[in-house]
């Protein structure tokens, strides 16, 4: 009788890559329909061995029985890339800098809609840090969110590997972030003055919203490359209704509003604006 390998027993079937397709769209409007199944394949046959399932069908019961939905969190952090960076496409910190905050008076709310582990929501405070100085204090309130528990654990800490850091302003350094010693040395932790304007809540972006005051900006970046057009659809004129009037909405270069009706004025290459 030939025995399986290791490798054939946690092969996937098509019907099995259909089970978690299905599930990551249900839940969460991750769409893996198209050219994904050997990254469905090769990620989770690399979780399966790490948690020495026996075959996929123990693994997948495993996650469907988990009440709290993390089990889920974590397949679905195994199957999307969840890379961020300080100061990520600096043309949008920049737009912030010197168009958007000269235009606003008095409270200014900003929401980072897809935060991953903070290093958006982190870069937003410091530009307003930058251009209010002290006042931010008072002025500034920025929600990140994400649908990852374990992300959002690791945004609240707010402690990063030096090369995080590489494209940073060098005063920055001193300015923003506190040098780890001893066991520490190699991480950085942000300071307190940014840490203090930013409120971290788990939020999925295809359920409900909690109500909130509106935004002035809302930063959507590099989540909607999951989304088929439907989902796009649904979730950029949802976010619409949580501006402010003349408010804008900056989603990531690599995605595109093209073939999707919204209420946007366009701006320029990834930059958005609700009508006033």
């Amino acid at each position: 009788m030939n025995v399986p390998s290791a490798s054939e027993a946690l092969a996937l079937t098509d019907r099995e890559i259909e089970n978690i397709v299905d599930l990551a769209y249900r839940t969460c409007g991750i769409d893996l329909r198209k050219g994904k199944k050997e990254l469905i394949q090769a990620r989770l046959g690399k979780k399966m061995r790490q948690g020495n399932y026996a075959s996929f069908r123990q693994y997948y019961d495993h996650v469907t029985a988990d009440r709290t939905g993390e089990e889920l969190l974590a397949l679905l952090d195994a199957l999307t890339t969840n890379f961020t960076s300080f100061l990520r496409e600096p043309v949008h910190f920049d737009f912030l800098r010197r168009h958007i905050v000269p235009s606003l008076a008095g409270p200014i709310r900003i929401w980072s809609a897809a935060c991953s582990t903070g290093e958006e929501p982190y870069t937003i405070a410091m530009c307003l840090l930058e251009e209010l100085g002290a006042a931010a204090a008072n002025r500034v309130h920025i929600q990140a969110s994400d649908i990852s528990t374990r992300a959002l654990a690791a945004a609240a800490r707010g402690i990063y590997e030096s090369d995080r850091f590489r494209d940073f302003p060098p005063d920055w350094r001193s300015k923003y972030l506190l040098r780890g010693e001893d066991r520490a040395a190699g991480f950085y932790r942000i300071k307190p003055a940014a840490r203090r304007l930013v409120e971290f809540i788990r939020l999925n972006l295809v359920e409900p919203f909690p109500a909130a005051a509106p935004f002035h900006v809302i930063f959507c970046r590099n989540v909607m490359i999951y989304f088929d057009k439907e989902t796009q659809g649904r979730l950029v004129n949802r976010l619409a209704s949580f501006l402010e009037p003349g408010g804008w909405l900056l989603i990531g270069h690599s995605e595109s509003l093209t073939g999707v009706a919204h209420p946007y004025e366009y701006v320029q290459p990834a930059v958005y604006r609700r009508p006033s």
